[in-house]
């Protein structure tokens, strides 16, 4: 384990709530890029795979914790932007 992937995680892992609960008050997500949430998701995946096949450890908790995170703000872009955009079209 290393305290600076710690410290990565741990500063990566607190912006996630904050936008989770701004989506979930406002219901709008625009400026948000499901494109990169992807791609945090895949890396996340990839810290996954290496605590679990080459240096398993507690830290893989954060990982997939943080992961949790960007697929339920992920998962709130979709259903949200269907209603942004149904609302702009009126």
């Amino acid at each position: 384990m290393s305290p600076l992937e710690v410290i990565m995680l741990l500063c990566f892992g607190l912006s996630w709530p904050i936008s989770i609960a701004k989506a979930l008050r406002t219901r709008v997500v625009a400026g948000k890029s499901p494109l990169f949430m992807m791609v945090l998701i895949c890396g996340y995946g990839a810290g996954i795979g290496h605590k679990w096949f080459y240096n398993f450890d507690w830290v893989i908790a954060l990982y997939v914790l943080n992961m949790v995170m960007v697929a339920i703000d992920l998962s709130l872009y979709y259903r949200f932007c269907e209603k942004n955009s149904r609302a702009s079209s009126r």
